[in-house]
């Protein structure tokens, strides 16, 4: 039986009880991370952790980049959230994706290219001291959410940082992703930027 991953975010939120956390959110791009910004800072204090050696070419990756920072310029639930981006390199994507290179959208690839992302994101979590680490990757209809928590949970194992559940589509975050997008005039791009992938 698939896991309500929204419920169990509930549980957490009800066990933090008002005392506000620390949060690392990897966050795939601008529309993603709206409406899962507006949502969680109302709880933690947010770094977005933009990582996303997958975004190809180079000038897709700056331009996804560019409409992240004009979101959290922008939008008032974003005033105290940060901005985390490590060097780009690509070659961390070309090497999770070695032999898979001719598997179809959702397949092998896709998992290894979430684990890779939030490999590095619990990494920086917990060397950052930060409370919870998450991805707005579940805001995607697109996403399975199931395979994300997954992974998030098993990267979290013997850290001080935990893997904070969700599908955040639920409660239509999706809609409301698309609502904040248009509200601040968000490239909302037509594939998910993988260098093997095609634009639907």
């Amino acid at each position: 039986m698939k896991r309500n991953y929204q419920l169990e975010l509930d549980a957490v939120l009800r066990e933090l009880n008002g005392e506000r956390k620390s949060l690392l959110l990897h966050s795939c791009c601008g529309p993603c991370s709206s409406y899962c910004l507006e949502y969680l800072t109302r709880y933690f204090d947010v770094t977005v952790f933009w990582y996303n050696p997958n975004i190809l070419p180079e000038a897709e990756w700056e331009k996804r980049l560019f409409w992240q920072k004009h979101l959290l310029a922008e939008a008032p639930f974003c005033r105290n959230v940060k901005l985390l981006v490590p060097e780009r390199d690509e070659s961390a994507f070309w090497a999770a994706a070695e032999g898979l290179e001719s598997e179809p959208e959702n397949g092998a690839r896709c998992t290894e290219c979430f684990r890779l992302r939030l490999s590095r994101t619990a990494e920086e979590a917990e060397r950052g001291g930060y409370d919870f680490f998450a991805t707005t990757l579940t805001v995607s209809p697109h996403k399975d959410a199931q395979r994300i928590n997954a992974l998030g949970f098993a990267l979290a194992e013997g850290l001080h940082s935990r893997w904070l559940p969700s599908d955040f589509k639920k409660r239509d975050g999706y809609r409301r992703s698309i609502e904040l997008s248009h509200l601040y005039g968000l490239y909302r791009q037509a594939w998910c930027g993988c260098g093997l992938g095609a634009e639907s």
